[in-house]
């Protein structure tokens, strides 16, 4: 069954697209657009394979898919860097509550000095350069994700981890569609 791959290749490209193409629609008609992709690449799936299977294929199809999106994300978003000056560092500790809840967390806010000035703030959960330390920096230039470090987000992980759940989707699919009735023509 082909339509793992085809799908992931239409929603790969439809964000990619979407982060990297020169006349990109809008955020509201971008995702409206993925959210239909997924949702009919997912429909088609549990109509062809249905049952069980069909059930447990499609989380691992539409886990794969959003996985796809994270990788085209982390591969296109940023696609300038610029050397910037630290001008200031900001900590915040985010508490945490409750019994068995994840330990506090720490936020550094850099302000930045960039040449064109933006970006003007990167912020991340750990202290990236001191004060009047350069650092370079990733960021789009239409401005429709948030700057990072440059090199600080890779689409390895979320690529691989799309492939492991769009492979797993193929083999119920495999496994679990109907096959064509041998007994018709008799």
């Amino acid at each position: 069954m082909a339509l793992p791959v085809s799908a992931a290749a239409a929603v790969y490209g439809w964000v990619h697209w979407y982060l990297a193409g020169p006349s990109s629609p809008p955020t509201a008609v971008a995702v409206a657009g993925g959210v239909l992709l997924v949702a009919g690449a997912c429909a088609a799936y549990v109509v062809r394979v249905g049952g069980t299977g069909g059930f447990f294929g499609v989380l691992f199809l539409a886990v794969g898919l959003l996985l796809t999106v994270t990788a085209a994300d982390q591969a296109t978003a940023r696609a300038e860097v610029a050397t910037c000056v630290v001008g200031a560092v900001h900590t915040t500790v985010q508490a945490s509550y409750g019994e068995g809840g994840p330990p506090e967390k720490t936020v550094y806010r850099l302000e930045l000095r960039c040449p064109g000035g933006y970006p003007a703030e990167l912020k991340d959960d750990r202290p990236l350069a001191a004060v009047g330390e350069e650092i370079a920096v990733a960021y789009d230039p239409q401005r429709r994700v948030s700057p990072a470090p440059e090199g600080g987000s890779s689409p390895w992980r979320a690529a691989l981890w799309a492939l492991v759940l769009l492979a797993a989707g193929t083999e119920i699919a495999r496994r679990c569609a109907p096959g064509p009735d041998v007994t018709a023509g008799a």
